[in-house]
């Protein structure tokens, strides 16, 4: 129980001492034999636990995904245009979620799409590393690139 007082004491006489202190007595652990008690203040412990919350989520990172969409015949300036967005957004740390569209019959040309991918993703060796090699799916092919720890 709170301010060093311990022991097992009828639940009359805990909450005695808990009205004695101006505090509030509350179960831990109800499973217990005899279940545990502590004396303290409720509204405090529930601001508390509020904040320790608040605290975890703000330092958790929040990771974003941008995607940039090429097509089977993307020219070199095209290209180099992508991969400078793309270079910016894994140095602010978010993931790269690179595709090729394939439309009609363009299909046929997958091993090119599959090229395009991996030119890029060697392309941002520096920045990021690859997460998920390219993969077909329906008529998309993706790479995932995700920025490197440094």
């Amino acid at each position: 129980m709170g301010e060093g007082v311990q022991g097992v004491y009828p639940v009359r006489e805990a909450i005695r001492l808990a009205e004695e202190q101006e505090l509030d007595l509350v179960e831990i652990s109800p499973t217990a034999d005899p279940p545990v008690c502590k004396i303290l203040d409720y509204k405090k412990f529930l601001y508390e636990q509020k904040k320790k919350q608040k605290e975890i989520k703000a330092k958790a990172t929040k990771v974003t995904v941008k995607e940039i969409r090429f097509g089977p015949n993307t020219d070199d300036h095209d290209f180099n245009f992508k991969l400078k967005h793309a270079r910016e957004f894994l140095i602010e740390g978010s993931k790269v979620r690179a595709f090729v569209f394939f439309r009609g019959r363009a299909i046929v040309y997958k091993d090119k799409g599959e090229i395009l991918l991996l030119k890029f993703a060697n392309e941002l060796e520096d920045v990021g590393k690859v997460e998920m090699l390219p993969k077909l799916e329906g008529k998309k092919m993706f790479i995932i690139i995700t920025p490197s720890k440094k």
